[in-house]
């Protein structure tokens, strides 16, 4: 069994898995849910599954792009629990872990051809997103970058390939992305179950993490800002 920890977003969410699918699922879209009920979550589903931390595989957390504390925290608590228990780290890209999420909720609503592709969107402030674009099968034809959306973005790809646009960076660019064979799908959620596949992956493959370096995937630097002052 594997613990699964998404932490990218506004959502704190916990998944326990085997091999054939989630076993149970904790989860909260509260913004500031993520320091308090992240480890009160792992130890809530560990007990009512009757799973000692030791008799875990691997432990596997959402390692971004994405919010700059809410990964933080994510990736705080699977290193310790991964130093704690001698177990595996496994680290997720978060544009992946949507993509296996969104994959499975289209193709069981609709035909999907060989040249649809999925773009994840993760945002970052303004008309900037993070985001990828990976073919059917999971193959990363673009690579995660951060980028400010223009009417132009996303036209050098061929007008055979329909993309499907989602996740909370999608819907602010819906009004400004120009190319044709375009759709965006409103209803996706970001969940620590959608980690399923890519974490078995990675254990069946021997794909860790460092514990001791192993650092979230930023994308950008983190920027504080200094208050102004109260001249009143």
């Amino acid at each position: 069994m594997i613990i699964c920890i998404e932490t990218a977003t506004n959502l704190c969410s916990v998944a326990l898995c085997d091999r054939s699918g989630v076993l149970s699922l904790k989860e909260s879209n509260d913004q500031r849910s993520h320091a308090s009920m992240l480890t009160v979550y792992i130890k809530e589903l560990l007990e009512e599954n009757g799973v000692n931390a030791f008799a875990l595989e691997a432990v596997a957390v959402s390692k971004g792009p994405g919010s700059y504390t809410g990964l933080r925290i994510g990736v705080s608590v699977a290193k310790g629990i991964a130093f704690a228990a001698s177990i595996p780290l496994i680290g997720v890209e978060t544009t992946l872990s949507m993509f296996m999420g969104m994959k499975n909720k289209i193709v069981s609503e609709e035909h999907i051809d060989s040249n649809t592709l999925f773009c994840p969107m993760l945002d970052a402030r303004r008309m900037e997103v993070y985001s990828a674009i990976y073919d059917i099968e999971g193959k990363c034809i673009k690579n995660i970058s951060a980028e400010i959306i223009t009417e132009s973005s996303f036209s050098s790809i061929p007008g055979s390939h329909r993309i499907v646009f989602f996740g909370d960076g999608a819907s602010k660019c819906k009004d400004t992305i120009k190319r044709a064979n375009t759709s965006f799908e409103d209803n996706f959620a970001m969940s620590a179950s959608n980690m399923h596949i890519p974490a078995f992956q990675a254990l069946k493959s021997k794909h860790f993490e460092d514990v001791a370096y192993f650092e979230p995937f930023y994308l950008k630097d983190f920027i504080t800002t200094t208050p102004r002052k109260n001249i009143l």
